[in-house]
């Protein structure tokens, strides 16, 4: 994907707007969208090309959970010691759209590429702050793997259909639009 600097800059824009109008609540109401962070990260590492962003985008994340838990009444559950896990478990899942960049082709061949990348990149986003907050947040007595495998069976669809929508909504963004970028670059 050859993209310019300024489409860059407009899809950063774009994703930490959907960002913030989806993270701000933490749950899917009917008046709600389902947090998008986890497809964001992944489709920031596939179409932007200025590593500071992913640390950038990680402090935007911190920012809005920041002023909906202050601001807006949001719970602050979550936020704990294991907090700190969501940085590496972000991370993973903007390796895993770089991984699949470097694969991408305008082809039906790259949809396994995809399909691995981002599926590697949930299920250890997943582990991280799932795990991460089982085990080191200090809600849950006496935390063990047996008491974790059932949790992340029990959430990691949840996010993994959250993850799915997104990721799809841009994949048909992506086929309607690449033609155009195609053009203009000719």
């Amino acid at each position: 994907m050859h993209l310019t600097h300024r489409q860059q800059i407009n899809i950063g824009l774009i994703l930490t707007l959907i960002m913030a109008l989806t993270r701000s609540h933490h749950w899917a109401t009917l008046h709600a969208l389902p947090d998008a962070s986890w497809a964001i990260f992944f489709l920031v590492g596939v179409y932007l090309r200025p590593l500071w962003i992913a640390p950038g985008l990680i402090a935007a994340a911190m920012l809005i959970d920041y002023i909906a838990i202050t601001q807006f009444g949001v719970s602050g559950f979550c936020v704990s010691p294991a907090y700190w896990l969501l940085i590496p478990a972000y991370g993973a899942l903007f390796i895993a759209g770089r991984v699949y960049a470097q694969h991408y082709s305008m082809s039906l061949a790259t949809l396994p590429w995809l399909a691995g990348t981002a599926l590697v990149g949930t299920v250890t986003a997943e582990l991280l702050s799932s795990g991460g907050f089982y085990f080191f947040s200090g809600r849950f007595a006496d935390p063990s793997l047996a008491g974790f495998v059932p949790r992340f069976f029990e959430y990691f669809p949840t996010m993994l259909s959250s993850f799915t929508l997104y990721l799809g909504l841009a994949a048909i963004i992506h086929l309607l639009l690449a033609p155009l970028q195609e053009n203009t670059a000719a």
